[in-house]
């Protein structure tokens, strides 16, 4: 949510804030306003598609402050979309707002758009770190308010509803929490803090009644939007003339519309008179013949302030002591879920993306800095979602029988709703390709046998919003929502290699918390559009490789315990030296190469699209590390150096383990960017009418691809198990 204007109100006048030593104390942090504010404040990699690497290791130093004062953090953070779609146009204004910021960052201007990985980083790192979380069905902020009313902690966030929520310990504003600035002694460090809690604003109107507040937040207009009678109840208060300074005597200097509502409501005893003032106001504007318009707007805004109306049972309190999740309505959407999914939605391990569609068959996708002119970077990732819609909407009675060969002729067609034909790719890539996939649409009982249901999908198009009717498809290989608990691992992952397009065989020589990875790499290349050149996807793999050498460096990290002391590790650090003196450096004049950071979002957005699609299969393949994976700037910087012509080997020390791994890693995604099964699922670019664009790919593991396959590749694979913990070890069946 969000009140406006309130935040810059309470920040700029002290008398609201009180400054406080913070320490020995439970904290309840709101996830989504931490990882926002740590990237953007501390100016991380927005040009490049991030730097997760360096993110991860700051969120490690911040936990590492708080445990230093004996903070105990509890990370609450938003799910899906408010079911109620009362913030929904608010949502679309958001979206459309980043699509213009991306396409701004990608032209060298300002802008600020969260690289897509952010938040799948920030929970690898609390679930490193042990941090206790819940990830709510929507929304956060109500659970987060009642949970820090019951513990009777504060709040840390940047949220402004927290000024009208009534916490006895009040709200921390992550703009005065200086973690980075810690005071006091050894035994008793302390983080500089202010403090806002309700008694002190509303000291500063007279003592005004708390429960004013939340009338206060819904007349300024909050997310979910103040009723439109509110402007002309407004004006016959005369709380406009307020706002300018009026009525306070002449040489006042002016005051904001949101101290004007307060000086209003200050003269209230209680929301009950407020109220009624309300109707009289607006039943006398409305005149004769037409009263009860007052009773009416009443009405509305007491209801608008529920929002406000915290409990002092917390229904998060049991998930954070015993595990437990409170039951929910017969009316939630997410109470249809099966148990082992409703509890990885709690853990976070279920993606908000899977919760929309589940709930509202509608996705918002994550805008990125790409080429406008070309088509989003979701398109490329699209099979890998309609086989998340597939597996959420399917219902078990209607899926088709693979056997029985009746199926569509164009079964998981995207229907679009757009402008038509965008500019600059003559409209092909605009729109996205067309799939025709060899499975069955998923079909509704509510509207009849043969009728497909769809999820509505909300992307860029050109610059902007548009509206995409996408078709869930069932797989092949069908796996139903309600047996995936009892499902082997074996199946499970054998529709995650169906869906992406792989096999077992080749991804065989892959160390197995690489094999997603490696997986998702072969699918890229398969699907971009452009084509990956070899330059970049050489620059990406050998990212991946310097991620899994530093590992061991990131502070409060857990260690990895090397089993191979005869590995060359002088060699190994000089390797690494010599791949961040490619980076690019920040305040660099060079123009990024719009072309290589267009297909880098698409390779990011088929990742995020197939950790969702791994985590509704109850991770039948490890998660891969994202902070490892990719380093905007580290591979922008590797790929500028390949692409002048520099052999890969210049980069790899001799015989080394990381040289070895590289053209191994190389000669996988090769094996995986082919075709598994011409009728399995994906499209791939030759159903596209695009298989010119598979020429010259044959060297794609450079001139030491010989040294990726065959028989050294177990020894690849058992030397690297070095960089593994034991946490990533297969479990057997």
């Amino acid at each position: 949510m969000g009140v406006q204007g309130l935040t810059t109100y309470v920040e700029s006048n002290r008398n609201f804030l009180q400054d406080v030593r913070f320490r020995d104390s439970r904290l309840v942090i709101d996830g989504c306003s931490l990882y926002f504010r740590l990237y953007f404040k501390y100016g991380f990699d927005q040009q490049h598609g991030g730097d997760y690497d360096a993110f991860a290791c700051f969120l490690n130093e911040f936990l590492s402050a708080l445990e230093t004062c004996n903070i105990k953090p509890y990370v609450v953070l938003d799910g899906g979309m408010d079911p109620s779609d009362k913030k929904f146009a608010t949502l679309r204004q958001r979206l459309q707002s980043r699509i213009k910021e991306a396409d701004s960052i990608c032209h060298g201007r300002n802008g600020s758009v969260l690289p897509i990985l952010v938040r799948k980083v920030f929970l690898q790192v609390l679930n490193q770190r042990g941090i206790p979380l819940v990830q709510c069905p929507a929304e956060a902020d109500w659970e987060i308010a009642c949970l820090a009313r019951q513990w009777n902690c504060p709040v840390l966030t940047n949220d402004s509803d927290f000024y009208i929520f009534d916490l006895p310990a009040g709200y921390l504003p992550l703009n005065f929490f200086q973690w980075t600035n810690l005071n006091g002694k050894a035994s008793q460090r302390y983080i500089p803090s202010r403090c806002y809690t309700t008694n002190n604003l509303c000291r500063c109107f007279g003592g005004m009644n708390r429960e004013l507040l939340p009338l206060c937040a819904v007349l300024t207009g909050n997310d979910y939007g103040a009723p439109k009678e509110t402007e002309t109840l407004l004006a016959l208060a005369d709380v406009s003339a307020l706002g300018r300074g009026g009525g306070r005597g002449r040489g006042k200097a002016p005051v904001s519309r949101v101290e004007g509502i307060l000086i209003w409501l200050s003269s209230f005893p209680n929301v009950t008179e407020a109220l009624k003032e309300v109707s009289r106001l607006m039943d006398g504007a409305a005149g004769a013949g037409r009263r009860g318009q007052g009773g009416g707007l009443s009405s509305k805004l007491l209801a608008a302030m529920q929002e406000y109306n915290i409990k002092a049972q917390s229904p998060l309190a049991p998930w954070f002591s015993e595990g437990t999740l409170a039951p929910r309505g017969k009316t939630s959407g997410l109470a249809q879920l099966p148990e082992c999914l409703s509890l990885a939605a709690a853990r976070g391990q279920l993606s908000p993306l899977a919760l929309d569609a589940f709930v509202m068959q509608r996705v918002l996708l994550i805008p990125q800095v790409e080429n406008s002119k070309l088509a989003s970077s979701h398109c490329s990732s699209r099979p890998i979602r309609q086989a998340v819609y597939g597996i959420l909407l399917q219902k078990a009675e209607n899926t088709a029988s693979p056997a029985s060969g009746a199926l569509p002729a164009k079964a998981g067609q995207v229907q679009m709703q757009g402008r038509g034909r965008g500019r600059g790719g003559g409209g092909r890539g605009q729109q996205g390709p067309e799939h025709v996939f060899n499975a069955a649409p998923v079909q509704t009982q509510s509207h009849g046998s043969g009728s497909p249901i769809f999820v509505e999908e909300y992307d860029r198009l050109d610059l902007n919003l548009s509206k995409k009717q996408v078709e869930p498809v069932i797989l092949w290989n069908h796996i139903h929502l309600d047996g995936l608990s009892q499902a082997p691992a074996a199946v499970r992952r054998g529709v995650l290699f169906e869906v992406l397009g792989v096999t077992q065989s080749a991804l065989a020589p892959v160390p197995l918390h690489l094999q997603l990875a490696v997986a998702v790499t072969g699918f890229w290349l398969r699907e971009a559009t452009p084509a990956p050149s070899q330059p970049l996807l050489q620059a990406l793999v050998i990212g991946m490789i310097y991620g899994e050498l530093t590992s061991n460096n990131q502070p409060g990290a857990p260690r990895k315990v090397p089993v191979a002391p005869q590995l060359n590790w002088a060699a190994e650090r000089g390797f690494l030296s010599a791949l961040d003196r490619q980076r690019v450096r920040s305040g660099e004049r060079r123009r990024m190469d719009v072309g290589a950071t267009h297909c880098l979002s698409q390779w990011q957005s088929c990742l995020w699209s197939a950790l969702c699609l791994n985590q509704l299969l109850l991770v039948p393949l490890p998660e891969p590390n994202v902070s490892l994976l990719f380093s905007g700037t580290l591979v922008h910087g590797l790929f500028r150096y390949l692409k002048e012509g520099w052999p890969v080997e210049s980069l790899l020390p001799g015989g080394s383990l990381s040289g070895q791994l590289c053209f191994c890693l190389l000669d996988a995604v090769k094996g995986c960017s082919l075709k598994a099964n011409p009728s399995s699922f994906g499209s791939g670019k030759k159903n596209r009418g695009r298989g010119r664009g598979r020429r010259g790919r044959g060297g794609r593991g450079g001139r030491g691809r010989s040294r990726g396959g065959g028989r050294g590749s177990e020894e690849i694979n058992n030397r690297f198990a070095l960089l593994m913990s034991e946490e990533e070890e297969e479990e057997e069946d």
